[in-house]
C-alpha cells in the first residue's frame, strides 16, 4: 500500500501533465492562426502593388510561319487534304549577360502586420552573338524582337529604356513568345536587310535596358546567357539567398548587403529549360526577410512549453515528497496553466513591440505571478523565491535556445542533462520507501 501511495500520486502527476497539453495546444493554435493572418496581410500586398518579382531575359525571338497538309477523314471514312497554318519561334539567349542593381527595401502595413517590399533599380547589359536559323519550305519568319520576362507588370513603375546598338527602341505591352512562361514587354526589332544573307542575323552587341521595379518580398533572377554576371545592394542587412545558385561573393552587415552571382551555361540548366524546353528556367534569388519573425519565434517556444510544466511538477514533487510539504493537485494544475499562459502573453505582445521586450514583459508577468501564490502554497517566501529563480534561469535558457536556432539542439541537450543530473543528485540519499509511508 505504501509503494501503491507514492504510484499513485506520481500518477496523478503525470495526468496533471498530459491535461496541461490541452491549453499549451490551444496556444499553438492561436500562434499559428496568426501567422495565417500575416500571411494574408502578405498576399493583400501582393495583389494591390506587385508580388514577388522573376526576371528572365533580354531574349531574342524570330517568328514564324507555316502552312502544312494534313489528312483528315470526313464523316463518309474518305479522305481529304487540308492546309492548316503552324506558328512558332526561334529563341536566342544573351552571350554575355550583366545584371547590376540596387533594391531599395521599405514597409506595407496591413493591421497590425509589417510586409517587406522593395524597387529594384536596375541596368541590364546583354550581346547577342550572330543568329543562323534553318530556311525551311513554305515557312515564312517574321520581324524578329526581344521579349523580357517579368512575372508582375504592375511593379513597372516607370517605362523602361531599351537601347539596341546605341539606338532607342519602344517597348511594347505582352511577353508574347513568353506568354506560357511570365507576363512581360517586348521590342521590336529592324528587320533583316534585303541584301542579308537568308538564315542570318547579325550580333547584337550592346543591348542595354534600364528600368524600376517593384516588388514583394523576393526577387528572382533567370542566368540565361552563355556568361552572367549578377550583383545586388540593398540597404536591408538581413537578406537571405537561395534557389538553384548561391552568391559567389556577399558582403552582409547592419548598413546592407551586397553579393555578386558568377553563373555560366556549362553550370546552369535554366538556358535549355528556356530554349530547348520552352519552360520557366531555374533561378537565383533574394529574399527580404524578416530578422525577428515573432510568429516562429512564439511556436518554437511553445514546443518548450510541455518542458516547462514537467521541470517545474518534477520541483514540486521534490518538495512535497523531501520536505514533507503536502501539495494539492489543484494547486499544481493552477501553476501548470501560469506557465501555458506566458507563451499567450507573448505573442500577443510581440505583435506591439520588439519580441525581446515581450519576452522579458510576459517573464517578469508571470514569474511573478508564481511567487505571490506560491508564497502560499510553499508556506515561505524563501522557497518561492527559490523557485521564481529557478523559473526565472528556465526563461533565460529557453531565450538562449531561440536566438541561437543553430546550436539549440546541443544547448537543448545540454539542459536537459544538467537537469536530471541536479535531481538525481538531490535524490540519491533518499529513502523512497520511507517517503511513500508518510504520503497521506
Amino acid at each position: 500500500m505504501k509503494s501503491f501511495r507514492l504510484l499513485l500520486r506520481c500518477a496523478t502527476v503525470g495526468a496533471l501533465v498530459l491535461l496541461l497539453l490541452v491549453p499549451l495546444t490551444l496556444v499553438r493554435g492561436v500562434i499559428q492562426e496568426r501567422q495565417s493572418y500575416r500571411d494574408m496581410a502578405v498576399q493583400r500586398v501582393s495583389e494591390s502593388k506587385a508580388g514577388a518579382q522573376t526576371f528572365i531575359g533580354p531574349v531574342r525571338v524570330v517568328p514564324w510561319t507555316q502552312v502544312e497538309e494534313i489528312t483528315t477523314t470526313d464523316s463518309d471514312g474518305k479522305a481529304q487534304r487540308q492546309r492548316r497554318t503552324v506558328e512558332g519561334y526561334e529563341l536566342q539567349a544573351p552571350r554575355r549577360l550583366a545584371i547590376a542593381g540596387r533594391l531599395v527595401p521599405s514597409e506595407r502595413r496591413i493591421g497590425l502586420f509589417r510586409v517587406p517590399v522593395y524597387q529594384w533599380q536596375s541596368t541590364v547589359q546583354a550581346e547577342f552573338a550572330p543568329l543562323d536559323y534553318d530556311l525551311v519550305p513554305e515557312r515564312h519568319h517574321g520581324q524578329p524582337y526581344l521579349v523580357i520576362g517579368v512575372r508582375d507588370v504592375r511593379g513597372l513603375a516607370e517605362m523602361p529604356s531599351l537601347e539596341v546598338d546605341g539606338k532607342a527602341q519602344a517597348l511594347r505591352p505582352g511577353s508574347k513568345a513568353f506568354a506560357s512562361i511570365s507576363q512581360g514587354v517586348h521590342a521590336l526589332l529592324p528587320s533583316p536587310a534585303p541584301e542579308a544573307a537568308p538564315g542570318h542575323l547579325p550580333a547584337l552587341k550592346t543591348v542595354s535596358l534600364r528600368f524600376s521595379l517593384d516588388g514583394t518580398q523576393a526577387l528572382s533572377i533567370a542566368p540565361i546567357a552563355d556568361d552572367n554576371r549578377i550583383s545586388l545592394q540593398s540597404a536591408w542587412p538581413h537578406p537571405s539567398f537561395s534557389g538553384s545558385f548561391l552568391p559567389a561573393t556577399r558582403q552582409v552587415a547592419a548598413d546592407g548587403f551586397n553579393a555578386s552571382w558568377s553563373v555560366s551555361s556549362l553550370a546552369s540548366d535554366a538556358q535549355r529549360k528556356l530554349l530547348e524546353e520552352r519552360q520557366a528556367p531555374e533561378t537565383l534569388q533574394v529574399s527580404l526577410v524578416d530578422p525577428v519573425d515573432v510568429y516562429t519565434q512564439a511556436d518554437r517556444a511553445s514546443k518548450y512549453g510541455i518542458l516547462f510544466v514537467v521541470l517545474t511538477f518534477v520541483g514540486f514533487a521534490l518538495f512535497e515528497l523531501i520536505k514533507r510539504l503536502p501539495i494539492h493537485p489543484l494547486q499544481y494544475l493552477l501553476v501548470g496553466l501560469a506557465l501555458a499562459i506566458f507563451f499567450l502573453l507573448l505573442i500577443g505582445l510581440s505583435e506591439h513591440i520588439v519580441f525581446w521586450k515581450a519576452y522579458l514583459v510576459s517573464s517578469i508577468a508571470c514569474i511573478g505571478l508564481q511567487l505571490v501564490y506560491l508564497s502560499g502554497v510553499l508556506r515561505s517566501w524563501w522557497r518561492a523565491a527559490g523557485f521564481a529563480a529557478t523559473l526565472t534561469a528556465l526563461y533565460g535558457a529557453l531565450y538562449t535556445l531561440l536566438v541561437s536556432e543553430d546550436n539549440a539542439l546541443l544547448m537543448g541537450s545540454l539542459l536537459l542533462f544538467g537537469i536530471l543530473a541536479a535531481v538525481m543528485w538531490i535524490t540519491r540519499k533518499v529513502d523512497w520507501y520511507d517517503l511513500s509511508a508518510s504520503l497521506r
